[in-house]
């Protein structure tokens, strides 16, 4: 009697689909609702911050390395994207203005294969200390050879080139948005794909336990090697967006200020979690640019956020996320809404005072020739009045109080409620 064949049919992830397609659809009706010009401007930064973090955490997130110059690789795929921008509004070559960030990408990798296999013979703090040194030379050699890298002023372009195409010539700051977000998008699903291929799952086991990995046959060193390249691939692809959305790149681009923000940005966000880059390149992004534009003291409040981040939630804002999910799923997060909203409330009023002795205190030092009014919140103060001090110092004192005891509260009712969660999880288990 013949064996029937047994045919299975894979079940659709549907949440995943999901989650796709309402990102594919935030990215389309974000301009939309937000409409005006520095508004769009902002949302292009996030988009190029975004790959570029995505890109980064290939090797900082999933594969443990640490890397303080990997504005390398976007760096100079942004100077090859710019001059072959360049190339083709004289007409020496012929290449769509859409494709230029994939010249980033294709050179980016290449500088990965070059300083990669310098770099990966080495893991852990060798490895972050000689992409430090990386860093620093080839920053050092953007300001030796003008030719290439333009000096101090850098390499400016046009993006404008050709013959619109059905009305499209990315001169509006609309149609360049779109087109960073297509690219975002597809960078994203490409990089969410890489992560579950066997190459992404044995970056994860050589972080995880080098030795392990090599008792059972695998090239530690080559996996680092592959992973730095992708890496690089992609970070060279967010440099070349960066060129069609400002039209310059110079040496702050492979400077060592650009490989800690987006370090900055993927560990804010969540390194061991795919989406958690992309939440902390939103987010630095806001610091940089939004931030910056209302006052000259948005490094300190950067500065103080990480430092909060890194002692009470090292794991990221994706990790604070997944575990209030966790206290959602059982039903417990009733239990902490009154405590949640003190601290909130506290801590909103303890922000207020923090705020009011630093922008105070920037605008007597610093801006003091403009004179010592400044506006403040919508309110004109003067920052040389005694009263506006105390003012400043008493809501700092009362929010400093408040916010402790409410966060004392907290603690306690946030432990109560993960031994209730781990006691119910035991309780399954045994089930």
């Amino acid at each position: 009697m013949a064996r029937a064949e047994v045919v299975r049919f894979r079940t659709w992830n549907v949440g995943r689909w999901l989650v796709w397609g309402l990102t594919a659809i935030v990215f389309l009706v974000l301009p939309l609702i937000f409409t005006q010009g520095f508004a769009i401007t902002l949302l292009s930064q996030m988009g190029i911050m975004i790959v570029f973090a995505l890109a980064y955490n290939i090797i900082f997130g999933q594969g443990g390395m640490l890397s303080f110059g990997h504005a390398v690789y976007s760096g100079l795929g942004a100077f090859f994207a710019v001059h072959a921008l360049n190339w083709v509004g004289a007409g020496t070559i012929w290449l769509p203005v859409s494709l230029i960030p994939l010249v980033g990408g294709v050179f980016g990798a290449i500088m990965g294969v070059i300083f990669g296999y310098v770099t990966t013979k080495k893991a852990g703090t060798p490895f972050a200390l000689i992409t430090l040194g990386i860093g620093e030379m080839v920053f050092a050699a953007s300001l030796m050879f003008p030719d290439f890298f333009g000096g101090e002023g850098g390499v400016s372009t046009d993006r404008v080139v050709g013959e619109p195409f059905f009305g499209i010539s990315f001169g509006p700051s609309i149609q360049v948005y779109y087109l960073i977000a297509i690219w975002c998008f597809v960078c994203m699903v490409a990089m969410y794909a890489f992560a579950h291929t066997p190459l992404g799952r044995i970056i994860n086991a050589v972080r995880d336990n080098p030795e392990r990995a090599e008792f059972i046959g695998y090239n530690t060193q080559m996996v680092r090697f592959f992973a730095l390249v992708v890496s690089a691939f992609f970070a060279g692809i967010s440099g070349g967006l960066s060129v069609l959305n400002f039209e310059i790149v110079n040496a702050e681009n492979v400077s060592a200020l650009a490989s800690g923000g987006v370090l900055l940005a993927t560990f804010i966000g969540g390194a061991m979690f795919f989406f958690g880059p992309i939440l902390g390149a939103v987010i630095f992004t806001f610091f940089a640019v939004a931030l910056s534009e209302y006052t000259n003291a948005w490094q300190l409040y950067l500065g103080a956020f990480f430092v909060l981040m890194v002692m009470y939630a090292p794991g990221g804002i994706a990790a604070l996320i997944l575990i209030n999910l966790r206290v959602l799923k059982y039903g417990l997060f009733r239990r902490l809404r009154d405590p949640y909203v003190g601290v909130l409330l506290t801590g909103g009023l303890l922000m207020v005072g923090v705020v009011m002795v630093i922008e105070m205190g920037y605008h007597l030092t610093l801006q003091s020739l403009t004179g010592t009014e400044m506006e403040l919140g919508g309110f004109v103060v003067d920052t040389a009045s005694p009263t506006m001090w105390a003012m400043a110092l008493v809501t700092l004192l009362i929010g400093a109080a408040s916010f402790e005891t409410m966060r004392r509260y907290f603690v306690h009712e946030w432990d109560a409620v993960q031994l209730e969660i781990e006691e119910r999880a035991a309780q399954e288990l045994k089930v």
